[in-house]
C-alpha cells in the first residue's frame, strides 16, 4: 500500500510538471495578401538618375519627396534614408596636387522635406559630382498597408 501511494504521488506531480512546462501552439493569424502597386518617386519632376545643376539643387532639397502610381495617386511617406555624398579636396604631399575626394552624411527621417538643419547646410555648398540620395522609402496607402518605393538619386552636373 505504501508504494502504491509513493507511485501515485510521482505519477501525479509527474503528470502536473509535463503540463506546467508544455508549450501552447502559436496562434496563426491569416494576412490579407497584399500586392503593392507600382510606384514612382519624385523630388520636383525629376526621377532617379537625374542631374542638375547645384542652384537647383539647391531648390530641390527644400521639396518634399512625392510618391504616385499610375492614376496619380498619392502615398504617404513613412518613412526614408537620406545620403548627401560631399565632395573634397586633399592635398597630394609629393606633388602638392589637390586631389578630389568623397565623404558621406547620411540618416533617417519619418518626414519630408528635409528638416530646415539639413537644408540650410546643404545649400551652402552645393558643387558638380555631389549626390542626392534618398533610399529605403517606406510609403503607406489608405489602409495604413507600408511598402518600399523606388530610390531616388540625384546628380549634380
Amino acid at each position: 500500500m505504501k508504494n502504491s501511494k509513493y507511485f501515485f504521488l510521482i505519477f501525479a506531480f509527474s503528470i502536473s510538471a509535463l503540463f506546467s512546462f508544455a508549450q501552447t501552439k502559436p496562434a496563426i493569424i491569416k494576412v490579407e495578401k497584399f500586392k503593392p502597386p507600382v510606384v514612382k518617386t519624385f523630388l520636383g519632376v525629376n526621377q532617379n538618375g537625374a542631374s542638375v545643376t547645384a542652384d537647383e539643387a539647391a531648390q530641390l532639397i527644400s521639396l518634399p519627396l512625392k510618391i504616385t502610381d499610375d492614376k496619380n495617386n498619392v502615398y504617404d511617406v513613412d518613412s526614408y534614408q537620406f545620403l548627401y555624398r560631399k565632395k573634397s579636396f586633399i592635398q597630394d604631399e609629393q606633388s602638392g596636387k589637390a586631389i578630389p575626394t568623397f565623404t558621406i552624411s547620411a540618416s533617417r527621417f519619418d518626414s519630408t522635406p528635409l528638416p530646415k538643419i539639413w537644408i540650410d547646410n546643404l545649400k551652402s555648398g552645393l558643387q558638380k559630382d555631389e549626390q542626392l540620395y534618398y533610399f529605403d522609402i517606406v510609403v503607406k496607402d489608405k489602409k495604413g498597408r507600408r511598402f518600399f518605393a523606388p530610390e531616388i538619386k540625384i546628380t549634380i552636373k
